[in-house]
């Protein structure tokens, strides 16, 4: 009972500092810069020598420690504890409030001593919270340093030699960012410190999982290898995350910036989407319903409007060489929290919509002219092509020593770690007679002699095309001539390459915007949408469509002029649209495009070799 009572004193002396007042000493102080120690009796009695006598009697009984102070908001106070005084909620949050202002200006000196400063040629000179400094000065996070953000689209543009490791950095800025524009413009929002740590770490990390050649290696090198299996870089970046912690002891130092296992759970949410286990109305452990617009910041499901696109926008753009008009930064100036449905979102200004059809149409672009190319493309399918005949041979040393395949490795962090771009140059250098293919077809992508692309169409409207029918398609196109047109010899279906190419705004066929909530400069409080219709007559009718590409794995001019003709007749059957470039050299095409298939001369024999 005594000491129950000497805390109640320290309380009552201690709660002049709170307000400003110079005359109380260090132990008082102390006392309310530890407030998130509290248990539910030392909440009540805080509350009581505040003024707050009936409202700590309600705080009591629903055992309110000091732990869960930092995350109320006048709805909890309201509808779940019963404080029914509008007056008393706000001067309750504010009381809070100043509780944890008090907390952080008396954070040790060490927090302030290890910020440091990243120059980046995108985002400027970004500062980078300490406990992010400890994440980055590992093993684990340094690999990202070894990923083209781009993969092999750096073989095709030369600017194109980021990494992931730059572009997670400046995620993580641009996380902070946007959760502290949405503090201080909204304060209700009740957004910590912990909060925007724990979103800056979501930022830097959603990249851990990524494997060698960054998106190549989930897309097509695991569903070649591993078909059936069901795996993705986020879900990599999880087990990567751990393993992190784990292998450099960092829970410790977690826990000296605050951050619990609530707070790690709520950090692997922000990445890949509820963790398993739990199956209720709201699925998150990390962090309540009521702060859902969180979990929007670093990988938005919703609509796909997060700092992780910005960020490549702007970088990829740079080192592409291509031009971008949207304006992170002015979406930010404009965006804030609504409710919607039960779950608060963020919105945009209604007069930033022309700003995220840039946005979209920018992301467009980029998959347009670089990350689909057609010759990005089949190099990715010939280095696939390459790491899947190296699989059983090419080993990496993984937990207790274990060897594994690469295909393997992703079972295995301690294995994963190691893997990264270059496992190419591992195998070309290798001397192992069972990687002699291998080498000899990325020897090919180094020498620029590439599998040739004979044609390219696109589906009519309306049609969608499953990627399943690829082989069935490429009997079609073996097909679609006689033999004797084509000198008597048909062409072999293991010599043709088919891609399926979707491009679209990110949603398939929907229009993102559709996804997206609007307030207006009168009614910031209401959020609505904005139909397309509204907005300009001159956008998109359709936001996805289909090119289909082939190509002829042979350079020998004979077999790429069979390919050719099968693919324009199929074509021409199936009454596509060719699009314009696919026909070869006049002096290499003994017909001319639009003839039917009984008016092609058969090839003569030729072993001439294409030049590229």
């Amino acid at each position: 009972m005594a000491a129950r009572i000497s805390k109640r004193r320290r309380f009552s002396e201690g709660s002049r500092s709170s307000t400003g007042s110079s005359g109380s000493d260090s132990n008082n102080l102390m006392d309310l810069t530890e407030f998130q120690q509290w248990e539910p009796i030392d909440v009540a009695d805080y509350l009581t020598l505040k003024g707050f006598k009936n409202e700590a009697t309600l705080f009591k009984k629903q055992e309110i420690s000091g732990k869960v102070l930092e995350y109320l908001t006048e709805d909890l106070l309201d509808k779940k504890m019963g404080v029914r005084s509008v007056g008393k909620r706000l001067e309750l949050l504010k009381e809070f409030k100043e509780l944890k202002i008090l907390t952080d200006n008396h954070k040790p000196r060490v927090f302030q001593d290890s910020l440091k400063v990243f120059n980046d040629p995108i985002h400027g000179h970004i500062d980078i919270h300490p406990l992010c400094v400890h994440i980055i000065d590992t093993q684990q996070f340094q690999r990202l340093r070894y990923l083209k953000q781009l993969g092999s689209c750096y073989l095709v543009f030369p600017g194109a030699a980021h990494n992931r490791f730059e572009h997670s950095l400046g995620v993580s800025h641009l996380a902070g960012t946007l959760a502290r524009v949405l503090q201080k413009r909204q304060p209700e929002l009740n957004i910590t410190e912990k909060d925007v740590l724990c979103v800056q770490i979501a930022g830097l990390c959603h990249d851990l999982g990524h494997g060698p050649f960054s998106h190549m290696f989930d897309n097509l090198f695991i569903p070649t290898v591993r078909p059936n299996y069901e795996w993705a870089h986020e879900q990599a970046s999880v087990d990567m995350f751990d393993y992190l912690i784990e292998a450099n002891q960092l829970k410790e130092v977690f826990a000296e910036f605050g951050l619990d296992d609530q707070d790690i759970s709520f950090i692997k949410e922000q990445i890949a989407g509820p963790l398993k286990g739990k199956k209720t109305e709201w699925p998150y452990r990390g962090r309540p319903k009521d702060k859902s617009f969180l979990y929007e910041i670093v990988a938005n499901k919703r609509n796909g409007i997060d700092v992780d696109k910005w960020d490549y926008f702007l970088r990829d753009c740079h080192n592409l060489g291509i031009t971008t008009s949207f304006d992170c930064h002015r979406f930010m100036k404009f965006s804030r929290v609504i409710e919607v449905d039960g779950k608060k979102q963020i919105c945009a200004r209604d007069k930033e919509v022309g700003n995220l059809y840039d946005m979209f149409h920018t992301r467009n672009s980029l998959h347009r002219r670089a990350y689909q190319h057609k010759v990005t493309k089949i190099i990715e399918t010939m280095i696939v092509e390459a790491l899947a005949k190296a699989n059983d041979y090419f080993l990496v040393k993984g937990k207790n020593g274990n060897m594994l395949k690469m295909s393997e490795a992703i079972d295995d962090m301690v294995a994963y770690t190691k893997l990264t771009d270059d496992i190419t140059l591992q195998i070309m250098r290798s001397d192992d007679p069972n990687l002699d293919e291998s080498r000899r077809i990325l020897e090919l992508v180094q020498k620029r002699q590439l599998y040739k692309c004979i044609g390219q169409t696109q589906p009519p409207d309306g049609t969608v095309l499953d990627r399943a029918s690829i082989p069935k398609m490429k009997e079609e196109i073996v097909l679609a001539l006689d033999p004797d047109v084509l000198g008597g010899t048909p062409l072999p279906v293991d010599q043709l390459i088919m891609h399926v190419v979707d491009l679209n705004y990110g949603m398939g066929g929907q229009n993102p915007i559709d996804h997206v909530r609007f307030y207006s400069k009168d009614n910031p409080q209401e959020a609505v949408m904005v139909r397309k219709s509204e907005v300009s007559q001159m956008l998109p009718e359709r936001f996805a469509e289909q090119h289909i590409r082939v190509y002829c794995k042979s350079r020998e001019t004979e077999e790429i002029i069979k390919a050719s003709r099968c693919f324009e007749s199929w074509c021409s059957k199936k009454k596509y649209v060719v699009k314009a470039g696919n026909v070869l050299d006049p002096e290499l095409t003994p017909f001319k495009p639009g003839l039917d298939s009984s008016h092609l001369t058969p090839v003569k024999k030729s072993r001439t070799k294409l030049s590229m």
